[in-house]
């Protein structure tokens, strides 16, 4: 008897109209003991409702069932069932997307651990407080009696992600359900994550689901493969089946679209921004007087240049100082070094000729986009700053010339933010930092999260708008994969300095440091690297 079967499951929503309709249909797969299934589609699919209908954990009454739907745990019908909450938490684990959202951050991550202990073990605090430290300890968290006591806005993405992780495996469950726990972690961090949930696995025994857009990350972990779209499952196989020979159109897209080439930049008309020795300090802690006794060196001695017309890939983990140098070059924040724009220091430039010259598109668009603003009046806004002088039909003139350039239609200027697609919303992002028609634009990883059929589309529109327009990018991230696609030098940073710095062509090909070369085999891009192969033969008792 199989683990987990699940038969004609579909989900519905009851609208307030009282309109019903599904939004996913018929899905059935089932999962055997120890086993890594992956469900890969893209967002809007229906991976994660499948997922929160096996744990009880949709919108009930709203959300239903069609009466066929089965889902069974071990033979016991888990729909409509009163003691769900025997097993979830207790034989079903569940660890969400964003950790930051999940954990309470009133509480310290010692408390909400234990609390899960204590609630399906009944046990004192001093025995659950002893296996939350041993959890801890389990999922690689350093310091973890410390660490005990910290709050969830103290610890980094990885180490948000460990805790989510050790709370969902706190009962020693029999299956762990993963809804994209490595989106928008480090290359290194997520290699660690996934590494983690496999050794979890053959050390408890447990089976898997690994919920992913990304089928990079899915083949390295999964046995078997669920691809599901529009709510359906188009195609179900192993591991090797689906990845070696896919069946489905919609599969090989998921597949190749994350092998974006590099157009060919010949363009070579010197420098147009350097750095020299740079650094940006920020304030720790102050003495009894108010001045700072203790500063943190997020830049510390950096030098670079960006060439006319080129893209410079600036690649590292989080905390590495990318961003921070992102703004400096734009002029947001203080730092003690050189910047020159075109020759010309920027500390020289009036702040608004700056703001027209270098421009930003940032990670998060539904963040970065006024919700009360329409598309109109977001990409217009630039037009009203820095051109006052034209007319209101000359700005809507470029405004509808730079709404084509990115592949979105006239008809979105009356439409809100909230109406789009993420990738959608970051093609507005880039209409609206190229109306003003800027010399450098600074790119802070503006893939990462999004769907890898989405993240190609963007990058080819990218290359192509430099190619039209001559543009120079600090394309800024920590996925080799965008680098690789968009990058002609490569700079590495760590700790708030550069470690290497040479051309795309020789980092790929003959990195120097073993930083770099982590980062790239991390990315799976120089070798086919397969976690679970690794972890199967070790547990088979292989000397390696």
């Amino acid at each position: 008897m199989a683990l987990l079967d699940v038969n004609n499951l579909s989900i519905g929503f009851n609208s307030s109209g009282g309109y019903r309709y599904k939004v996913v249909k018929n899905v059935n797969f089932s999962l055997e003991r120890g086993e890594v299934l992956g469900i890969v589609g893209e967002s809007g699919s229906g991976k994660s409702l499948t997922a929160l209908s096996i744990v009880g954990l949709l919108p009930y009454p709203k959300a239903f069932h069609s009466p066929e739907s089965s889902v069974k745990f071990s033979g016991i019908e888990l729909l409509n069932n009163p003691n769900i909450r025997e097993f979830r938490g207790n034989r079903i684990g569940f660890v969400f997307q964003e950790p930051m959202s999940s954990l309470n951050p009133l509480h310290t991550i010692g408390k909400q651990i234990t609390e899960v202990l204590s609630v399906h073990q009944k046990i004192s605090y001093r025995q659950a407080r002893r296996q939350a430290i041993g959890l801890l300890e389990q999922t690689g968290i350093t310091n973890a009696k410390r660490r005990f006591k910290s709050y969830p806005h103290e610890l980094s993405g990885g180490q948000r992600q460990r805790v989510m992780i050790a709370m969902a495996i706190a009962n020693k469950p029999d299956l762990l359900i993963a809804d994209e726990p490595t989106t928008a972690l480090d290359v290194t961090v997520a290699s660690q994550i996934l590494e983690l949930l496999l050794k979890l696995k053959h050390e408890l025994g447990m089976a898997v689901i690994f919920i992913s857009h990304d089928l990079n990350i899915v083949h390295r972990i999964a046995d078997k493969v669920l691809v599901m779209k529009s709510g359906k499952i188009i195609e179900q196989g192993s591991c090797h089946a689906v990845f070696g020979h896919p069946a489905e159109k919609y599969t090989k897209s998921l597949i190749y679209s994350s092998n974006v080439l590099k157009n060919n930049n010949n363009s070579n008309r010197g420098c147009f921004v350097e750095v020299r020795r740079l650094e940006v300090k920020f304030p720790v802690m102050k003495n009894f007087w108010g001045r700072v006794s203790e500063w943190f060196y997020a830049l510390h001695g950096v030098s670079l240049k960006l060439k006319t017309g080129k893209t410079l890939g600036l690649v590292g983990e989080s905390g590495s100082g990318k961003t921070t140098l992102g703004m400096a070059l734009a002029g947001l924040i203080k730092f003690e070094g050189i910047i020159t724009l075109n020759n010309q220091s920027i500390q020289e430039i009036p702040h608004k000729s700056l703001h027209k010259q270098v421009q930003i598109v940032f990670q998060d668009p539904y963040n970065s986009l006024n919700p009360r603003m329409t598309v109109a009046e977001i990409i217009g806004e630039g037009l009203r700053v820095h051109f006052p002088q034209l007319s209101n039909q000359d700005k809507l003139s470029r405004i509808y010339k730079v709404l084509r350039e990115v592949g979105l239609k006239d008809s979105v200027l009356d439409k809100y933010p909230h109406e789009f697609s993420g990738g959608q919303r970051q093609r507005i992002a880039i209409a609206r930092a190229l109306v003003v028609e800027p010399s450098v634009l600074i790119l802070d990883e503006p893939t990462s999260s999004l769907d890898v059929t989405i993240a190609a589309q963007i990058l080819k529109l990218l290359q192509k708008i430099q190619q039209e327009r001559g543009i120079s990018y600090l394309f800024i991230s920590h996925d080799m994969r965008a680098i690789k696609a968009m990058a002609d030098d490569i700079a590495v940073m760590k700790d708030g300095k550069i470690i290497e710095l040479r051309s795309a062509m020789k980092i790929f090909k003959n990195s120097r440091h073993k930083y770099t070369r982590q980062l790239i085999y991390s990315a799976n891009i120089t070798e086919k690297h397969c976690v679970k192969e690794t972890y199967q033969r070790k547990y088979r008792g292989i000397n390696e």
